[in-house]
Order: structure tokens, then sequence, then C-alpha cells
């Protein structure tokens, strides 16, 4: 209510509330058309060469028409980031063209090479998006993990304290509450007393394939106030609040709240006529109930059910405006999937498509002339000028541009960890805890995370020093009470470790969020999350989509392959470097010695720094080695990072090289000792990246160039025997065979492992010295056969 102001004020007021109403729901309307035409300009009239339909969700758009444009036109501030659910990238688009930070040709070639993408991308849409979304449930999910890195800055101080938190906010379809990774980030977010989130949901009752199940949101907003959020529901519109508001108003109410979703559903595609009828016939004995049906002509009656309160603009920015705390809060608001369009309600529609005749009958509702369908204000009743006027007044029109540019941290040198004999996992852990004692820039940004693996991956001294992160101090219970623990983990907002539990997703999307402080927060960190290596798979999805959005971390994946022997095979990791391999976005690494190690982690921090640069995964081994005595120098260390070198150079025009990768380099060193003397010229390549060796090859073929890999094969004869092992699946290695002529024999696990020790389960898989000893003489025979052929 607008308190009595002296002089008029609260008229001033009132009408500029009305003015303001009056442009939002303008511009909504351009919004859906502009959306709506877009798709179908895309599937109708644009040429179609290969004949696919295009697609583009118009339905999905319609449904969150009001919530969007309430958002991006009013409510939404410079420093809130959003992440706009998948299937209404459209409406986004159409919203973002309004702001002039679209153009009309991007919006002609919706989801065409080079034009606004079918589902919003920080790669391909550039800055107008906060976070990808694609992977339905993943952009909602991230969000809390954006807050969590929002608090972890301002409690350090690394954003100017002065400047108010941006809301992390995620506009998301009921149907992608399905997703499992929403309730584990839910948890996490309780357990880290997360803030400023809110989550926004289009409760359209429709998912893609049919009509969601009444009983699910009777659960939903109990189980988001069990985890201490606040729960606004937006359900029946200023239209429908009236209706109750008169006689009998009461029995309607009652009638929609215990209408199933499936006949509401039908309801509204059927319209005033259907309304009329089910209203008949279950209320006709209420005289309120028959005066309404008697008031209303059929649009009138199905613009009266239909009105619920996410599309009632002004319910929407009353619910919005009243949450001016740092909550957590879920606003649950009912819509109609399709609103407005011939197909709202329908079961089918999720990927329907207006036909050109519908099309010609909308344009003339929308008001719209022909060959003025992608003007910003064609049909609308208020003056452009007003309209611009609006737009400039808009909150999110004072922003700059919405990705801040960071300068990199200058990465220290890093020091070898000593020992005769070292695993690269603890070489790892040493590393980080050696750097955990310099009180600089580079340390200070270092974060490190791992769903509950902490110990297991070697972060425990690293732990040690720089602690846990929590919003409020709290105790080391085991410190205090005097128990012995290797584990001195306080927890304190000047932690630099976040804890998680056990949830590889959570992980993925808080290395998403960490990975993007710089862009999103104007701050940098230098992120690392550790986890076994096994493991990876269970994350895949969110870990694909952190590295869509050019999310930059480095990964460090520990334990590897079945050289964790007594573990068996469930925690054995067999195709992960094929991951590495295959990931775009991502560059993988397998090390054998402490040297490697340190030489390969010093560049991926300044690489996970570059404009250009990539995310970077290291698989690592709790499996000692005899480490080598020798100093890198700037061209081996050079070699490293390539991917790999000759730890025993080949005779020129040699017969014979074994490449090995990572924890089988004691059995590759074993079999070309034991082949010397049948084969004096044998050598023995260090492979410490497939991932960049292979891409390297890829690359200068594409060029006409010769690869690193060929250079370093050209060092053996056409022909020659080439034996690849790992111990992972052999088509880490296998494709060298394809770099240069070579008698490929290729070595590696490519079944479910099991318990045992390394020499017995080596023995079994065929990874020993003796398996590599057999497959050189194998591969020297084809050789043979290759020469004589």
């Amino acid at each position: 209510m607008l308190r009595a102001l002296p002089g008029g004020r609260a008229q001033e007021q009132e009408e500029a509330a009305a003015d303001k109403l009056a442009c939002l729901m303008a511009l909504e309307q351009k919004a859906l058309w502009l959306s709506t035409w877009m798709i179908h300009h895309a599937n109708h009239i644009r040429p179609s060469r290969d004949g696919l339909k295009v697609g583009g969700h118009q339905a999905s758009s319609a449904s969150v028409a009001t919530l969007m444009t309430a958002l991006y036109l009013d409510v939404m501030r410079p420093q809130d980031r959003v992440a706009v659910k998948p299937h209404a990238a459209p409406l986004f688009h159409a919203l973002q063209y309004l702001f002039g930070q679209q153009s009309r040709d991007k919006l002609e070639r919706f989801r065409a090479l080079g034009g606004a993408q079918a589902y919003p991308s920080r790669s391909k849409d550039g800055d107008i998006v906060d976070f990808s979304t694609g992977s339905v449930g993943l952009g909602v999910g991230v969000t809390l993990f954006a807050s969590l890195v929002q608090d972890y800055l301002r409690l350090k101080r690394l954003v100017p304290a002065d400047a108010p938190p941006g809301r992390m906010i995620a506009l998301a379809g009921d149907g992608e509450l399905d997703e499992g990774n929403i309730f584990e980030a839910l948890l996490e977010g309780w357990k880290h007393d997360i803030r400023n989130l809110w989550w926004v949901i289009d409760y359209n009752r429709q998912s893609l394939d049919a009509v969601v199940s009444d009983r699910l949101f009777g659960r939903i907003d109990a189980l988001f106030e069990m985890f201490g959020w606040r729960v606004v529901t937006l359900k029946y519109g200023r239209l429908l609040q009236a209706a109750f508001a008169r006689p009998d108003g009461e029995q309607l109410r009652e009638w929609i709240d215990a209408c199933p979703n499936s006949l509401y559903s039908a309801l509204v595609y059927k319209g005033g006529e259907g309304w009329r009828e089910h209203l008949r016939r279950d209320l006709n004995r209420y005289p309120g109930i028959r005066a309404i049906l008697d008031e209303h002509d059929d649009e009138a009656l199905g613009r009266l059910m239909t009105n619920l309160a996410g599309h009632d603009m002004g319910s929407v920015l009353d619910a919005f405006h009243g949450v001016t705390d740092d909550q957590p809060t879920c606003f649950i608001a009912y819509t109609i999937k399709g609103y407005g369009l011939p197909f709202a309600g329908h079961k089918d529609n999720h990927a329907g498509l207006m036909n050109p005749q519908q099309m010609a009958i909308f344009q003339q509702r929308m008001g719209v002339p022909p060959g003025a369908e992608w003007d910003r204000f064609a049909g609308l009743d208020l003056p452009s000028e007003e309209l611009e006027a609006f737009l400039a007044e808009v909150p999110l029109a004072a922003q700059n541009a919405r990705r801040h540019r960071p300068p990199p941290v200058a990465v220290p040198a890093i020091a070898t960890p000593r020992g005769k004999r070292l695993s690269t996992q603890e070489a790892f852990g040493r590393i980080l805890g050696a750097l955990a004692t310099a009180d600089d820039l580079f340390a200070s940004r270092l974060v490190t995370t791992s769903p509950d693996v902490t110990v297991s991956t070697n972060l425990g001294a690293w732990v040690n020093r720089r602690g846990i992160f929590d919003r409020a101090e709290r105790a080391d219970t085991f410190r205090e009470e005097k128990v012995v623990s290797a584990q001195r983990w306080g927890m304190s907002p000047q932690g630099q470790h976040i804890e998680l539990g056990i949830a590889e997703s959570n992980l993925f999307l808080l290395l998403a969020a960490l990975g993007l402080a710089g862009p999103l927060f104007g701050a940098r960190l230098l992120p690392v999350g550790t986890l076994y290596d096994p493991f990876i798979k269970r994350g895949l999805d969110a870990l694909n989509y952190a590295l869509y959005q050019d999310a930059r971390f480095i990964l460090v994946a520990t334990p590897s392959g079945i050289t964790l022997a007594p573990e068996g095979g469930a925690h054995q990791s067999v195709l992960e470097p094929l991951v590495g391999i295959a990931q775009p976005g991502l560059i993988g690494f397998e090390p054998a010695y402490a040297d490697e190690l340190t030489v390969l982690l010093r560049w991926a921090l300044d690489e996970i720094q570059r404009d250009d640069g990539q995310s970077v995964y290291f698989r690592l081994s709790t499996r000692p080695v005899e480490q080598p005595e020798r100093a890198i120098d700037p061209a081996l260390a050079e070699a490293i990072v390539a991917g790999a070198y000759w730890l025993r150079e080949p005779a020129p025009g040699s017969e014979l090289a074994i490449a090995y990768c990572g924890a089988v380099a004691p059995e590759a060193l074993a079999a070309h000792e034991a082949l010397r003397e049948d084969v004096p010229g044998a050598g023995l390549l260090a492979i410490t990246s497939p991932d960049r060796l292979h891409e390297e090859w890829r690359a200068a073929l594409a060029r006409g160039e010769r690869s690193q890999a060929e250079r370093l094969l050209s060092r053996l004869r056409p022909g020659a025997a080439l034996v690849t092992v790992s111990d992972s699946h052999p088509a880490t290695l296998s494709w060298l065979g394809s770099v240069a002529p070579t008698a490929l024999v290729p070595l590696g696990v490519d079944h479910f492992g099991q318990s045992g020790d390394i020499p017995d389960l080596y023995r079994v898989y065929g990874i020993d010295a003796e398996a590599i000893i057999d497959a050189a003489a194998r591969a020297c025979l084809r050789a043979g056969g290759f020469v004589n052929q």
C-alpha cells in the first residue's frame, strides 16, 4: 500500500507504477512475439538445405515470458547473474534484442551457424550469457555453487566490500526437478549456509512427454523449507483473485485447487467452451458461479481461468520485489505451457510449432504488420520513444560488460619433491603442501576442493596449513579435546579448501563456479579439485557442462588404473584417459615421475589463466616408482609439456620401440632393458600426455605439417616394431600406429579389474614386463612381414 504523501506524491508514485507496468506488459508481448517469430522463421521461412527440422520450443518460451520480462527489465541488477532454462533460449534472445545486446542477424540465424544458439551458451552467444544451460538441471545447480563462490570471495575481501552481492538466479522448468543433481546441490547448499540465491520454478506442469504428476509439488515446497529456503508460491493472478472474492468465489478456488494437472492442461487447450462445460457440471448449484459464467463469453472465461500468477505481471513484480534479504528463495510460479499460443496446454506442445496459418492469425492478433516482423516495437500501443526511454532506465542498462577480465596471477617456481621412490600422488601432495607455506598473492588465490576424499587424494598437508573454508569459525573438537590426529582442520572464512560430500556432480559444478570466478565476479581463483579417477564417470555430464562454460580449473584424479590393485574393479579405472583425449576444453596428462608432474603442474597453473587456455586433468597413481636422477633442462621440459620424449633414445633406423604412459614405467623400463641384448638400438618413449600428442598430430595433419609424434617416431625405420602400453584402455595409445608406418601391438586393460597385487594383476591383464617382451617379439615378426611386403 502507498502511504499518503504530501503534495500528491502518492498519486505520482501510483501513476509512475502504472506507466512502468504498462511498458513491461507491452514489452512482454513483444518478447513473446519475437521469440515465436524467430522460431517460425527458422522452421518455415529460412531455406533448409538438409531437410531437418530446426525446432525451437515456442511453448516453453511462452510459459516464462512474464517471469523473464520482469527479471530482465525491472528486477535484476547489474551484479545479478542468471541461468535461463534451456528451452527459453528464444525468449532470452528476444529480450537481449530489445536491450540492443543481440542483433537481428543473429535472430534470423537462430539455430544456424553463427546465429543465436539453441540453448544459452557462454562460449557461443558471448557476454550476454552468464551461465550456459542445455543439459537440464545443471544450470540450476551451478547457481548455488556460484553463490558459494561469491561468499568465498567476499569473506576473503577479494572483491570490493562496499559492492552489494549479486543474486544468483536460476529460471527452471518444473520438469528439471526430476534431475537428481538438483537435490544433491540442495543438500550441499544447506551445509554451506548458502545465501543470495533465487530459484524461479516455471510450474507449467508439463514436461517433454507428459503432464507432471499432481503429487510432485505437494512435496517440493516442504523440501525447500526443510533446507532453510523461503518458498514463495505465485498461483493466482489478480483476475482470479477478484473472482474468488465474489459470492461463491471460494468454491471456484477449491475447484481449481482440486483440478488434476492433466485436466487443467486439457481445458486450457479446449478453451472457454471446455471450461464452461465442466464448471456448469460441477458448480452450477452455486448462484455466484452461474453469475460469473453468465458475465463471461468463452474468450473472457478462458482468459479468467488461465489467469495464473506466473502470467500476471503485477503479481510477479510484487513477489520478486517482496524479497529483500539474502535468504535463499524458491519461487513456484504457476504458468501455462504455450500461454497465448494456439497449442497452450496441449500435452504434445513441447516441440510443437505453429503452422503458417496459425502464425498468420497470431501475427494479426499481435498487430504486427507484414514486413515489420523484426521491428522492436511494431504492433504495440505505446509510442516507441516511451519504450526506448523505459529500456534506457532499466537497471541492467546501467551495467558495463557482464564479464570481468582480471589480470593473470604470476606462478612462482615450483620445487620438485625429493625422494628415491615416489608416487605421483604423493608428489602432488608434497607440492601442494609446499605451496601452502607461502604468503603471497599466488598462494592466496589457490583453492582446493574434494568430494570427501581430501586425505586419500593427498590434500591433507595443504588443508592442515590453509584450513577449510566456512562462513563461520568452527572449532577443531579433536584438537581441543587433545585427541591426536594428523588432521588439523580448522574451519573459518580464511580457509582455502572447500570440503564437499560424496557427490561428484557437485564437485564439477563447484569447479565450474570457481573457474568462472574471474569473469563472473572480477577476482581470479586458481581451483584444484581432486577425486578418485574411476568416479569421473559419475559426474561426467557435470564435467562436460563445466568445460562447455569455459570454466578453468585443474582436476587431479587419483589413484588410477588397476595399479590400485587391492581395491578391486569398482575402484579401478580403465577408460578415463580416453575422456582426457576426447573431452573438449580439457587437456589430459599422465606423468610417471615427480619431476614430470612438477613441470606440468606449473605449466597448468599458467594454462588455466590464458585467454585461449583450457582446464587440465592429471591422472595420478599411488604406486611408488624409482625416480630418475636427472636435471630437467628447458628442452626436456618443453617435450614433457608437448606430450612425449625419449626416455631411452633409439638408434637411428631402430627396429623397435616401446611407448608407455604413467605408472607402468617400471615394467616398460624392465622390458626395454631385457630387449637391449637382442635389439641394442631399441627406444623407450615416455608419453606424458596422449591427449596433447594426439591433438597436435591432428592439427599438423590439417596444416600439412609434420607433427611432434611423427618427428619422434621418425627415429625408427619405416615399418619398425612398436609396442604401446598403459594402465588403461589400449586405445589410449594405439592410435600411434596411424602416425608412422609401424607394426604396432597395443597393450592395456579393456575389461573390469579385480582384487590382487600389482604383479598378479599386471600379469593377468597383460601389461607386465614379460607381456611387453612378448608383444615386442610379435611386433618384430609383423615388422619383418611388413618389410617383405
